[in-house]
């Protein structure tokens, strides 16, 4: 199953297990079941301290295997063969069930042993999706901190059985003892957030006894961690305060454009610049919104559990995230059907038809890979031509279950109350409405700036994007921006960057003079 590089490098990690782990395997007649059962015995076979059973239980899923501590008897099991995006889940699995060190706060991991009751997660997933192993981590986590928390990482496409039967049309989503939690992204903290009911009111406490910082950037994705970088080299007391570290890049799959790296991907990248981010003291405040800027003495960030943190200086970098297309509809059935990641939710809609709004780069893109999965994918472009390079829309046409239709206006999603059955359009050639039956409809649109809460405090463009000078500065002399939320005209992670390290020597000459 394993080939041996990757045996060799997972021999290497496994030499940090402390403690006994049995890896529990149940197992049918699927070529699944035999692919589960080669990579449990080639784990097996690297640490004299993993013991591997068969699962005695008839109710569990098949195939499956659990990874359980002896000596804590904590639980995380893995229905289907976790490998692609899901192997460092497994692996970081086994290293914290056989006491491998944790690397995560005191406090957070404090928080997550004093839970009382039964946990009992199931998250959905597919092995192709980006987002999905962050919330599979977090709860595999917690799991191994805490024996009353179970969890179950679920792959969708080994078990369309189980995803009809809940109607799962997205990936992650997330199910707490039979109810559905959440879908989407979600980080630890909101998790923990969720399930302890006054852990966002001791955050908020906690947040506001931090000192006033000489820089503080809102936002986590390259312009906020270039930013970060540059004025904690400066010697600042500088924070970053972010809903979520990475923003879209976490989301992004294949990056070719990165200069200096020939090819990597949106995690990778995310999880280097976390690293580098915090190689300084930087200060970094996770799963934390803002929702006010504001100016006393000093300028104050209003978070929106109610914690206000006060800096000498800003940097806005808050990013961006998807375009809706805002017809009726799109949101009523948003998770069921209507969906905005082909590589997350494209395997949940295989042998069926499905739309792509949008014929940019994103949008040709995803037809191209949703095309490998699906029956049939039909393209709508508002506009007379495709705005795709020339070599993405030359693929597109070459493939034979891809319709392309153009000046297209998508004006509703048609759904039976469960999900999505089809969408209308209008010709805008001759007006005339005209209906397409599909599944799914993933729109590619392109992007709007999350500033509607910086309405009034700087100026923006019609757009929502906040105005910037050469230097980075706003409307509001000692705040600063970078990133996709400016009116930068070209949105690519590295000139977002070059934007962030512009705002922060930019908010550093400011300080010097100010």
């Amino acid at each position: 199953m394993l080939d041996t590089n990757l045996k060799n490098q997972l021999k290497t990690y496994l030499q940090n297990l402390k403690s006994p782990v049995e890896l529990v395997v149940a197992l049918d007649g699927s070529d699944k079941a035999a692919e589960l059962k080669s990579l449990a015995e080639d784990i097996a076979g690297l640490s004299s301290l993993i013991h591997l059973k068969d699962e005695t239980d008839p109710a569990v899923l098949k195939p499956s295997m659990l990874v359980r501590s002896t000596a804590k008897n904590t639980q995380i099991r893995f229905a289907g063969v976790p490998m692609g995006h899901e192997f460092t889940s497994l692996v970081l699995a086994l290293l914290h069930s056989g006491g491998h060190t944790i690397k995560e706060e005191v406090a957070v991991l404090e928080q997550i042993a004093s839970l009382q009751g039964e946990f009992n997660f199931e998250v959905f997933v597919s092995l192709s999706c980006q987002t999905c192993p962050e919330v599979v981590q977090a709860l595999n986590l917690m799991a191994a901190v805490n024996p009353s928390i179970k969890t179950t990482m679920i792959d969708g496409a080994v078990f369309p059985d189980e995803v009809s039967k809940r109607n799962i049309m997205a990936v992650p989503t997330v199910y707490l003892n039979g109810q559905q939690f959440s879908q989407g992204a979600i980080t630890l903290t909101n998790i923990l957030n969720k399930v302890d009911s006054g852990a966002a009111a001791r955050q908020a406490e906690a947040l506001k006894t931090k000192d006033n910082f000489d820089m503080l950037i809102v936002g986590g994705g390259p312009a906020g961690s270039a930013a970060a970088i540059y004025a904690a080299r400066k010697g600042l007391n500088t924070g970053i305060v972010a809903e979520r570290f990475g923003g879209q890049v976490a989301d992004t799959v294949g990056i070719e454009n990165f200069i200096s790296v020939k090819e990597t991907e949106g995690p990778k990248l995310v999880a280097n610049l976390e690293s580098h981010v915090r190689h300084y003291e930087v200060d970094i405040m996770n799963s934390q919104k803002a929702v006010k800027l504001g100016k006393n003495d000093l300028f104050e960030i209003t978070l929106e559990n109610g914690a206000v943190l006060k800096s000498k200086s800003i940097v806005l970098s808050p990013g961006a995230r998807w375009r809706e297309m805002n017809v009726p509809g799109e949101k009523e059935y948003r998770g069921k059907g209507v969906a905005y990641c082909p590589h997350c939710d494209g395997p949940l809609f295989k042998g069926k038809k499905v739309a792509v709004i949008g014929g940019g780069n994103s949008g040709i893109e995803a037809a191209i890979d949703l095309a490998g999965i699906v029956q049939h994918v039909t393209v709508l472009e508002f506009d007379s031509t495709l705005r795709a390079d020339a070599v993405l829309i030359k693929k597109a046409q070459s493939m034979g279950n891809i319709t392309i239709i153009t000046q297209a206006q998508t004006t509703e999603v048609l759904g039976d109350g469960q999900r999505v059955v089809g969408l209308q359009y209008t010709d805008r050639t001759n007006g005339e409405s005209k209906t397409v039956e599909l599944a799914g409809i993933f729109v590619q649109i392109g992007l709007v700036p999350n500033t509607e809460w910086l309405r009034g405090a700087v100026e923006l463009t019609p757009r929502g994007e906040i105005i910037v000078d050469s230097h980075g500065q706003t409307s509001l002399k000692g705040v600063f921006a970078a990133g996709d939320a400016t009116n930068t005209p070209f949105k690519q992670i590295i000139i977002a960057m070059g934007s962030g390290a512009t705002a922060a020597l930019g908010a550093f000459d400011y300080l010097i003079r100010n």
